[in-house]
């Protein structure tokens, strides 16, 4: 019997049991009052029409992809390798120049989760990166973003998205560091919503007695968190018409990027992409292609091998366009695809799911026992009337950290920061040792505050300068 005073909560509880839930209410009568209002709170927030649906989804499963992919090969922006593509290079990077000291830019991070995969206890951003000074993730793009002020004299907003398990402590961490030297009131932080995952018998999971388990909607719902926030229309109040959008994990982008917005903008594009070549067929990562026109991008893990290898007439790889995760996206475009609802489609994923043994204990499962999901940004493009995509320098601009150790991890990324570095200094005519595979031997680390690109370090370095195993340049 569940025991209930207020009106309000029954007429809840009793639709909750109506739609075939009522097991959350199992430990009800043990809950302390504050329990209830945070169990309660949770069960008011579910949107139960969309749990259907996803009920459903789950309910039809089945095997991806049994046929090859139909698609072409995206139309790209190659690097520049003759004269004639570096003066068009240019010439875009000058119409960035100009589209962002107009203030027409702002940037949108995503960084939802949590450290927990790389063992670290708090949010992503808060993971220390900086091959010697040990600066988080956040200090490191927030210097490019003030870096990109000073240089441009322009505020340049800057929208960071977390969700319901990281949102207090990165709060907490962006105040404690006076927000990296940037304006107050040109940060804005805020919430994604957060969606329930479900059991094998499409059922809600409580991994606490007082906690249904509940993750981020995905990327994709940073579009709707810009909505909601009010993140759009503070953009349109400064005249912000291009949202520069990236994730926490990789500090080596380029988040405010003149070539990109030049190309951008002399396309009329209504969002663009970053591209790099797959360094192999196998190489987990999405990659960009082309349906009646319209453009895509496909998970590595909807591709089958045949897919991954899959090449052209001249033998070259037919998916080989990767997405890095870095876009541009018109705030008029981003605000026609969620002002009249949230229509991007959830994709399923089969996942262990913390949980409730019979006792009450939470455990972790040894195999996936569940269901999440989550939306993905890509899905707008298939909406796209106008759309550009770039190839940019892996080792310029790629080396997220999303692994313990190997590749894509905080080891790999501090490699990949001194190499990228490494070779400003020998621009500059500094004596940078290497090991036979090309890696520099030892740490090198330049602030953005200190030099924004290669030119500016070679104009600012000392000549006299000697690297020692390790070097960290920054603002004097």
């Amino acid at each position: 019997m569940i025991r209930v005073e207020r009106a309000k909560d029954r007429i809840l509880i009793e639709k909750v049991v109506r739609e075939g839930q009522g097991h959350v209410f199992r430990w009800w009568n043990e809950l302390s009052e504050p329990s209830r209002r945070k169990l309660l709170g949770q069960l008011e927030s579910i949107d139960f029409k969309l749990l259907h649906t996803l009920q459903e989804q789950c309910s039809r499963i089945v095997k991806k992809n049994e046929g090859p992919l139909i698609m072409d090969p995206p139309e790209v922006i190659s690097l520049p390798r003759t004269e004639d593509e570096m003066r068009m290079q240019e010439k875009a990077k000058e119409i960035g120049e100009k589209v962002i000291r107009a203030g027409r830019v702002a940037a949108f991070l995503v960084a939802g989760g949590q450290g927990t995969r790389l063992g670290f206890k708090g949010p992503k951003g808060c993971f220390p990166v900086g091959p010697v000074t040990g600066k988080s993730l956040y200090q490191m793009l927030a210097e490019k973003i003030l870096a990109a002020r000073q240089a441009y004299g322009i505020a340049i907003p800057w929208y960071v998205m977390t969700s319901a398990t990281n949102h207090e402590e990165t709060s907490r961490y962006f105040k404690k560091h006076a927000f990296f030297g940037l304006q107050k009131k040109d940060v804005s932080i805020f919430q994604q919503r957060m969606i329930p995952a479900l059991d094998e018998n499409g059922k809600l999971v409580l991994d606490e007695k007082d906690h249904i388990f509940m993750n981020p909607n995905g990327h994709g719902g940073s579009l709707l968190a810009l909505l909601e926030s009010g993140a759009l229309d503070d953009m349109k109040r400064r005249g912000v018409d291009v949202i520069s959008y990236f994730q926490v994990d990789n500090p080596l982008n380029k988040i405010i990027d003149p070539i990109f917005i030049g190309y951008h903008e002399e396309r009329r594009s209504d969002m663009s992409s970053k591209m790099v070549r797959k360094k192999d067929p196998m190489e987990k990562m999405g990659v960009f292609g082309q349906k009646g026109g319209k453009l895509k991008v496909i998970e590595y893990s909807d591709m089958t091998t045949e897919d991954m290898e899959a090449r052209r007439k001249d033998g070259s790889l037919k998916y080989e366009a990767g997405s890095i995760a870095t876009h541009l996206i018109n705030v008029a475009f981003a605000e026609r695809e969620v002002r009249g609802g949230f229509t991007l489609p959830y994709h399923v994923a089969h996942k262990k799911i913390p949980c409730l043994n019979e006792k009450g204990e939470r455990i972790i499962p040894q195999k996936p026992n569940g269901y999440k999901f989550e939306t993905f940004i890509f899905d707008i493009m298939s909406d796209l009337d106008r759309w550009m995509i770039m190839e940019v320098d892996r080792a310029e601009e790629v080396s997220p950290i999303k692994n313990p150790e190997g590749e894509a991890s905080p080891e790999s990324a501090r490699k990949a920061i001194s190499n990228f570095y490494g070779q400003w200094l020998e621009a500059a005519g500094i004596f940078v040792p290497r090991d036979a595979q090309g890696n520099v031997k030892g740490l090198i680390e330049i602030s953005p505050l200190f030099a924004m690109d290669k030119p500016s370090l070679i104009k600012k370095v000392d000549s006299h300068l000697r690297f020692d195993g390790s070097l960290y340049l920054g603002p004097v």
